[in-house]
C-alpha cells in the first residue's frame, strides 16, 4: 500500500450519484467546471466508469450512448463531450478510466511479477492503481473534477468508492470535497416532494465512509428553505450546502441555476479558494439567445440508432450551437434509416430544410442512408455528411452520377466491381508518424482511424468558406476510406475533394460545386463544437439551411 501522501497544488471534486442513474452527474461536473473558469481557476476533469469494457469503442450505442473521441485518439464516454463544451479544458486518454481497463493494467503488472509474488488484492492494489490515475491530473490545474459513474449501492462501484475516500485522507480535507447528486422527486398524487430517497441515499454513502460536503438534488421545482433544512438535518449536510439542480428547458442554463444557489461560493469556501467575482454574463447572453430566437429551421437526421437521442449527443448539441450562430431554434427530427429503406422512399423527408447523415458502423439501414442523401441532392436541400454520411454520398454519386452501378463500400459489399470506399491497407499515420498496416482480420477496435489528424483545405470550397484558413485539424474515428484507385474518374463527373491529408493520400471532405450546400467529411466536427463556439460547418450547415427555407 502507498504510505506516502501526495502534494500537491491541485484541489480535487468527486462527484458521485445516488437514487437512480441519468441524473446528470456529466452535465453538473461540466456546469461546476464553468463557473470555476468564470472566477478564473483552471479546470480538468476524470470519469472513472466501473463497467469492465476496457473503454467504450466497442459497445452498442443503444446500452451506452455516443462514444466520444479525443484528439489523442481515446474512445471514451460521452460525459467528456460535455466537460469540452463547457470549459476549456482538453480530454486525452488519462481522463477516463474503466474498471476494465483498471483491472487489465493491475493484471498486467501481476503477469510482469511487479508485484514480486505478493497476493495481488482489491485492497490495495485496484484502489492504489485508481488513486495513481487520478493523481495523474495532480498539478496540472487548480481543480479537477472527479466524476463516478454509475449509482451507490452497485457492486462494481465499491473500488472508486473506496479509492476516493482513502484519497481525501491522503490530500487532505481542504484539498478535496465530495458531491453527491441525488432525486427529490415530486409524487403527484400525495401532491409533495420527498426527500427520503435522499436520505437513504446518503445513508449508504455514509456506510461505506464517505460523507458528503455538498448534496446536489434534482428535482422538479425550487426546493424551499424548510426541505432544505429537513434534508441537511437527516444527512449531516450544512443548509447553504443543499443545492436545487432543478430541471431546466436548455442544458445550458445549469451552471447559472447553479450559481444563484451558491453552488460556486460553497465549493471555494469548502476549498479554501480565493478567486475574484465570477463572469458569469456570457453564459446568461448565451440563454438569452437560446430561448429568443428569430428564426427556425427544420434538419432531418437519417441515423440507425434513433431511438436513443443519447447515441447522437454531440451531434446533437452541435446542431444546437450552428442554431445559436444563426439565431434560429433548430428543430431536430430523427428519421429511421431502417424505415427508409423499407419503404423504398424518402416521404418522410418531407418538410426538411437540410438533412444530415452521421456515423455508424454495420450495414442496417445503409440504402435508407443513401436514399436519403440521394433526395438531398436531386432536391438541392442543404446535406451533410458526417463518417458514413461522407461516404455514402460518395456511392450516391457513382452510383448515379458516374454510372458505377454497383458502387459500394467494401464494408458492405466485398463483390462490388466500383469499390468507391475501401479499407486501406496501408497509410502514413500523421498523429502517430508511423506507417499504419491493417486487414480485415486485424482487431475491431485496433484498426480505426482515431483522433486528431491534420487536413488541407482547397480554396473556393464550402470547407474552406466555413473555416477560413487552410490547414485544420479534426477527430476521425473510422475504419475505411476513400479509394484513391477511382478519385479521378468521380472528379472527373463532377465531385469537387476539397479537404485531404497533407500527402493528399487520404480524402477528408468532399462537395458537389453545383449544389447550394452539399458536404462530407471523413471526420466528427461534433466533437470539437462548443455553444459559445459553434463548429464553423455546422454554423455554415444551418445558414444555408436557413438560406433554403427562405427559398420555400
Amino acid at each position: 500500500m502507498n504510505s506516502s501522501k501526495p502534494s500537491t497544488r491541485t484541489k480535487f471534486i468527486f462527484i458521485t450519484g445516488g437514487v437512480l442513474s441519468s441524473l446528470g452527474k456529466g452535465l453538473a461536473a461540466a456546469s461546476i467546471g464553468a463557473l470555476l473558469e468564470s472566477r478564473g481557476l483552471s479546470v480538468t476533469f476524470q470519469k472513472l466508469d466501473p463497467y469492465i469494457n476496457v473503454d467504450p469503442g466497442t459497445m452498442n450505442p443503444f446500452q451506452h450512448g455516443e462514444v466520444f473521441v479525443t484528439d489523442d485518439g481515446a474512445e471514451t464516454d460521452l460525459d467528456m463531450g460535455h466537460y469540452e463544451r463547457y470549459t476549456n479544458a482538453v480530454m486525452a486518454q488519462k481522463n477516463n478510466y474503466t474498471s476494465g481497463r483498471i483491472y487489465y493494467s493491475v493484471i498486467s503488472k501481476e503477469r510482469r511479477g511487479e508485484y514480486l509474488g505478493g497476493t495481488v488484492q482489491v485492497i490495495p492494489h485496484i484502489t492504489d492503481e485508481i488513486k495513481n490515475a487520478i493523481l495523474q491530473l495532480a498539478d496540472t490545474v487548480d481543480v479537477a473534477i472527479i466524476e463516478i459513474g454509475g449509482t451507490i449501492g452497485d457492486i462494481e462501484g465499491l473500488p472508486f468508492l473506496e479509492a476516493i475516500r482513502q484519497f481525501r485522507f491522503d490530500v487532505g480535507r481542504n484539498n478535496s470535497l465530495f458531491i453527491h447528486v441525488t432525486l427529490v422527486p415530486y409524487i403527484k398524487t400525495a401532491g409533495e416532494v420527498k426527500t427520503k430517497p435522499t436520505q437513504h441515499s446518503v445513508k449508504e454513502l455514509r456506510a461505506i465512509g464517505i460523507q458528503p460536503d455538498i448534496l446536489l438534488c434534482r428535482t422538479q421545482s425550487v426546493l424551499t428553505k424548510s426541505l432544505k433544512e429537513k434534508i441537511a438535518l437527516f444527512t449531516n449536510v450544512p443548509t447553504d450546502a443543499v443545492i436545487t439542480a432543478k430541471d431546466v428547458k436548455s442544458i445550458y442554463e445549469v451552471p447559472v441555476l447553479f450559481h444563484k444557489e451558491g453552488l460556486d461560493d460553497k465549493i471555494l469556501e469548502l476549498l479554501n479558494i480565493w478567486t475574484g467575482a465570477p463572469k458569469i454574463k456570457p453564459w446568461e447572453d448565451l440563454i438569452k439567445k437560446i430561448k429568443n430566437p428569430k428564426h427556425n429551421v427544420v434538419i432531418g437526421i437519417i441515423g440507425k440508432y434513433v431511438d436513443l437521442t443519447e447515441s447522437y449527443k454531440s451531434l446533437h448539441e452541435s446542431l444546437v450551437h450552428g442554431g445559436i450562430a444563426n439565431d434560429a431554434k433548430v428543430e431536430l427530427r430523427y428519421v429511421s434509416a431502417d424505415d427508409l429503406e423499407e419503404s423504398g422512399s424518402a416521404d418522410a423527408l418531407a418538410g426538411c430544410q437540410g438533412i444530415l447523415v452521421p456515423g455508424g458502423f454495420g450495414k442496417r439501414g445503409v440504402e435508407g442512408k443513401i436514399l436519403a442523401v440521394n433526395y438531398a441532392r436531386t432536391n438541392r436541400i442543404p446535406y451533410f455528411g458526417i463518417c458514413l454520411g461522407m461516404q455514402l454520398a460518395v456511392v450516391e454519386f457513382a452510383r448515379n452520377v458516374a454510372g458505377m452501378e454497383d458502387a459500394h463500400s467494401t464494408e458492405f459489399d466485398k463483390k462490388t466491381t466500383h469499390p468507391v470506399i475501401y479499407l486501406m491497407k496501408e497509410w502514413y499515420d500523421f498523429r502517430t508518424k508511423q506507417v499504419q498496416v491493417r486487414d480485415e482480420t486485424s482487431d475491431m477496435g485496433g484498426t480505426l482511424r482515431l483522433g486528431s489528424y491534420p487536413c488541407n483545405l482547397h480554396k473556393s470550397t464550402f470547407a474552406y468558406s466555413a473555416y477560413a484558413q487552410k490547414e485544420i485539424h479534426e477527430r476521425h474515428r473510422h475504419r475505411y476510406e476513400f479509394n484513391p484507385d477511382l478519385r479521378e474518374e468521380l472528379v472527373a463527373k463532377g465531385l469537387v475533394i476539397s479537404g485531404a491529408s497533407p500527402d493528399n493520400t487520404l480524402v477528408e471532405i468532399i462537395e458537389l460545386a453545383d449544389h447550394p450546400w452539399f458536404l462530407g467529411c471523413q471526420f466528427h466536427p461534433e466533437f470539437k463544437s462548443k455553444p459559445m463556439k459553434p463548429h464553423p460547418l455546422f454554423r455554415e450547415f444551418i445558414k444555408a439551411a436557413l438560406a433554403y427555407s427562405q427559398e420555400q
